[in-house]
């Protein structure tokens, strides 16, 4: 199985990397690839370059088997609209389930998400729940063990439980422009990278 996470990645922090490596490793996915949003619907575009971004994900997965990076969201004009990416990556993958790792608070937006219904034909729903969270969607598509999804390319939610990291792209911004460190929060090589490139100030 094929597991796919988006995000802005700026920067990229333990609170995308540590469920990502979770859920890796809780359904014994072949790979995980991190995709860069160039130009996400839901929120501003990112403050730093592409490049950059680039590098800091290089940096953060780097040495770690399965991880790796996927451009094409880089690479297309327009929005970053998720449909799209998993239209590619089903030409690519073919019949291999493909499993859309997201947040509780993005899932409860979800159905406000460009072609919701499509999204979950092509791809399996992974909510990667912290404790504490409290969703109870009404729909027929939850499971309740990673086994139904190895036999189908999409359609149905799981619900996987993730140490909770309360970590977010902008606290560490805001620490940073306020000359706080931001250490224990993002990998070191991350962070030698952003006071490298003087990034966020």
């Amino acid at each position: 199985m094929l597991g796919i996470l988006g995000g802005t990645f700026d920067p990229i922090h333990f609170g995308h990397l540590r469920p990502a490596l979770e859920v890796q490793q809780a359904l014994g996915l072949e790979e995980v690839r991190l995709i860069p949003l160039r130009d996400p619907p839901h929120r501003n575009r990112p403050q730093t370059t592409d490049t950059q971004r680039l590098s800091m994900l290089q940096a953060a997965i780097k040495g770690l088997p399965g991880f790796r990076i996927d451009r094409q969201e880089l690479e297309r004009k327009g929005k970053s609209y998720t449909v799209e990416t998993l239209r590619a990556l089903r030409k690519e993958v073919g019949g291999k389930p493909i499993c859309l790792l997201m947040g509780s608070d993005a899932f409860g937006q979800f159905h406000t998400w460009h072609k919701p219904g499509e999204i979950l034909q092509l791809a399996h729903l992974i909510v990667m729940q912290r404790p504490g969270d409290s969703i109870s969607p009404a729909t027929d598509n939850i499971v309740e063990s990673a086994e139904p999804l190895t036999t189908t390319a999409g359609g149905y939610i799981l619900f996987q439980p993730v140490t909770q990291l309360d970590i977010s792209s902008t606290s560490i911004r805001a620490l940073i422009r306020n000359n706080l460190s931001p250490r224990y929060l993002l990998p070191d090589e991350v962070l030698a990278f952003i006071q490298t490139q003087k990034l966020y100030q």
